[in-house]
C-alpha cells in the first residue's frame, strides 16, 4: 500500500495491492532483456582474448599477444579494427534507441521487447556463423539494435508493473539480470576457450540466442502494462481487470484514476522530445543525461608500482588486484548499477516517459561508445594513470548525487513530480503547469 496525493482530486489516498505470482513471473521474463545485455558484455570480452578468434579476424592483435614484437603491456589491444568491433554494438544501439522511443509509445513495451529479442537472435546467429570481419561486425550491429530496444522497454516495463513500494526491488532485477548474463557468459567462455579446433568462439557467440529466445517467447505471452495499455487508447475496463490481476486486489480505482489522468495528459503531448526540454521537466532531463554519463579504484597505485611496460605482477599482487576489482563490482552492483536504470525509468511523467527513457539509453550508449573508442588508446598512453582518471569521476558523481538527486522511494510513478517541487535546489526551477504556460505564452 502506497500513500500519495491523487492527481485527479488532490486528496490524500492510497494504492492497494501486493506482490502477486503473476507480476513476479511477468517481471522475471521481461528481465531476460538484462540477461542479453550482460551476456554480450561478458562474451565479447572473452572471445576477443581467444587466440583462434584473434587469429581469424584480428591477426595484428594476435601477433602482439604472442610477443612477436616488443609492445607495452598497456598497448597490446590498441587496434582500431578491434575497437570498431567492440563499439559497433553501441553505435547501433544508439540509433535503435531513437526509434525505440516512438515504438514503445506507439506500440507498447511488450512489442518493443519482442522486436529486441528477434534482432538479438539474428545477430547471435550471424556472429556464430561469421566468415569474415565484416560479417562479425554486422552481427554486432544487429545485437546492438536488440540491446537498444530491450534497454528502452524493459526498465519501463518493470517499473510500471511493480507495486510502488516494491518498484526499486523489481527494477533492480534488470541490473541483477545483467550480472547473471555476464556471469553465464564468462563461464561459457571458460569452457569454449578449451575446445580443440579453434571454433569455441562460435559457440560463445551463437549461445547469445538462448536468452534472446526466452525474451521473445516471454514477450509473446506477457501482458502489456496498464500504463501503456491506457496510453495506446485501450479499453479502461480491460486495463482495470489487468490492474486487478497484477495487484491481487479488486480495489484499484485510485491507481486506475491516476493512470487515466496521466494518459489524458500524455495525449496532449505530440512531440515528447520537444516537450522534455521545457523548464518544468528540467530536473528529470538533467538526471536522464547525468546518471548514465556517470554510470560509465587503489588498483591504479598497484599497477603503477608493480606493472611496467614488460613482464607482469607477482601472484600476490595479482590476487590483491582481483580482490579490489571484486570490491568495486560489488559496490557498483548495489548502487550505480541498478539505480542507473531504476531512477531514470521512474522519474518521468507518462507523457514524456518513453522520450525520457530513450535519452537515458542514448546517453548511455554515447558514452559507452566514447569509452570503447578511446579506452585502449588511453590505456596505452596513460597506463595506470587511467584508473586515477576514473576515480576522479567517482568523486564528482558522488557529490552530484548527494546534492541534486532526491529520494524517490515509495513514491508512485504518476506522482513523482512532487519530489522535485520539494527539493531545495530544483524547487527554484520547477514551476506549476499553469505558470509555465503563461511563461511559454
Amino acid at each position: 500500500m502506497a500513500v500519495h496525493i491523487s492527481a485527479a482530486t488532490g486528496t490524500t489516498a492510497t494504492y492497494n495491492g501486493r506482490i502477486t505470482a503473476f507480476v513476479v513471473i511477468s517481471c522475471v521474463m521481461a528481465a531476460m532483456g538484462g540477461v542479453i545485455f550482460g551476456y554480450d558484455i561478458g562474451i565479447s570480452g572473452g572471445v576477443t582474448s581467444m587466440e583462434s578468434f584473434l587469429e581469424k579476424f584480428f591477426p595484428d592483435v594476435n601477433a602482439k599477444m604472442r610477443g612477436d614484437s616488443v609492445v607495452s603491456n598497456y598497448c597490446k589491444f590498441d587496434s582500431q579494427l578491434l575497437t570498431a568491433f567492440t563499439s559497433s554494438l553501441y553505435v547501433a544501439g544508439l540509433f535503435a534507441t531513437f526509434i525505440a522511443s516512438w515504438v514503445t509509445r506507439r506500440f507498447g513495451r511488450r512489442r518493443t521487447m519482442l522486436a529486441g529479442g528477434f534482432a538479438f537472435m539474428a545477430g547471435a546467429a550471424l556472429g556464430g556463423a561469421a566468415a569474415d570481419v565484416y560479417m562479425i561486425i554486422f552481427g554486432r550491429v544487429l545485437l546492438g539494435i536488440g540491446v537498444g530496444l530491450a534497454n528502452q522497454s524493459v526498465p519501463l516495463y518493470l517499473s510500471e508493473m511493480a507495486p510502488p513500494r516494491y518498484r526499486g526491488a523489481f527494477n533492480n532485477g534488470f541490473q541483477f539480470s545483467i550480472g547473471i548474463g555476464a556471469l553465464i557468459a564468462n563461464i561459457i567462455n571458460y569452457g569454449t576457450a578449451n575446445i580443440k579446433g579453434g571454433w569455441g568462439w562460435r559457440v560463445s557467440l551463437a549461445l547469445a540466442a538462448v536468452p534472446a529466445l526466452l525474451l521473445s517467447l516471454g514477450a509473446v505471452f506477457l501482458p502489456e502494462t496498464p500504463n501503456s495499455l491506457i496510453q495506446q487508447g485501450g479499453d479502461v475496463h480491460n486495463a482495470k481487470q489487468l490492474l486487478q490481476k497484477i495487484r491481487g486486489s479488486t480495489d484499484v480505482d485510485q491507481e486506475l484514476e491516476d493512470l487515466v489522468a496521466a494518459s489524458n495528459a500524455s495525449r496532449i503531448v505530440r512531440r515528447p522530445l520537444r516537450t522534455i526540454v521545457r523548464r518544468n521537466y528540467r530536473p528529470q532531463l538533467v538526471m536522464a543525461i547525468a546518471i548514465p554519463f556517470f554510470q560509465q579504484v587503489i588498483i591504479a597505485g598497484i599497477l603503477a608500482t608493480q606493472l611496467g611496460d614488460q613482464g607482469g605482477v607477482s601472484r600476490g599482487y595479482a590476487y590483491l588486484v582481483l580482490l579490489l576489482i571484486c570490491v568495486y563490482v560489488a559496490g557498483f552492483g548495489w548502487s550505480w548499477g541498478p539505480l542507473g536504470w531504476l531512477v531514470p525509468s521512474e522519474i518521468f511523467p507518462l507523457e514524456i516517459r518513453s522520450a525520457g527513457q530513450s535519452i537515458t539509453v542514448a546517453v548511455s550508449f554515447i558514452f559507452t561508445f566514447i569509452i570503447a573508442q578511446t579506452y585502449l588508446a588511453m590505456l596505452c598512453h596513460m597506463k595506470s594513470g587511467i584508473f586515477f582518471f576514473f576515480a576522479g569521476w567517482l568523486v564528482i558523481m558522488t557529490m552530484f548525487t548527494h546534492m541534486l538527486l532526491p529520494e524517490t522511494r515509495n513514491i508512485p510513478m504518476e506522482q513523482m513530480a512532487k519530489v522535485w517541487r520539494e527539493h531545495p535546489f530544483w524547487r527554484r526551477i520547477v514551476v506549476d503547469e499553469g505558470e509555465e504556460s503563461k511563461t511559454d505564452g
